[in-house]
């Protein structure tokens, strides 16, 4: 593997309601709404990355989002519900995968994971996760 300068600096999510959306976010992410510059709403910046909301003229499109943000807490279902009180729904459609796949006022998909000693959610060898089954 060759070494790379090369990092992630940014998340930007289109919205249809920058403002609306950060707000969401804020709240599920624990950070405050800290500028906005022309179409773009920037939260506080939490080590290297930083989360902007771009406003767009389109929707969302139908179907599965190709990439998705992980968050992760002590207690997923405990989490869940306080991100259903902010505006975010579950998505059933994925519970098949073992994960807690919510989305967002817009309807961008993202799962919410447990908190782990290493980071991982502990798959099985078809890929599903089992931490919902406790």
């Amino acid at each position: 593997m060759t070494n790379s300068s090369v990092q992630i600096k940014a998340v930007i999510v289109d919205a249809l309601d920058p403002e609306r959306l950060a707000g969401f976010w804020a709240g599920v992410l624990g950070r405050q709404v800290a500028g906005r510059t022309g179409p773009y709403v920037w939260l506080e910046r939490e080590g290297d990355l930083v989360v902007g909301f771009q406003q767009t003229g389109e929707p969302r499109h139908a179907g599965k989002n190709r990439v998705h943000l992980d968050v992760s807490c002590p207690d997923p279902v405990a989490e869940q519900r306080r991100i259903e009180g902010l505006g975010g729904r579950r998505l059933h459609t994925y519970d098949d995968g073992g994960f807690l796949v919510m989305a967002d006022p817009e309807g961008n998909e993202f799962c919410v994971v447990p908190d782990g000693p290493d980071g991982s959610v502990g798959l099985d060898g078809q890929g599903r996760a089992h931490y919902l089954d406790h």
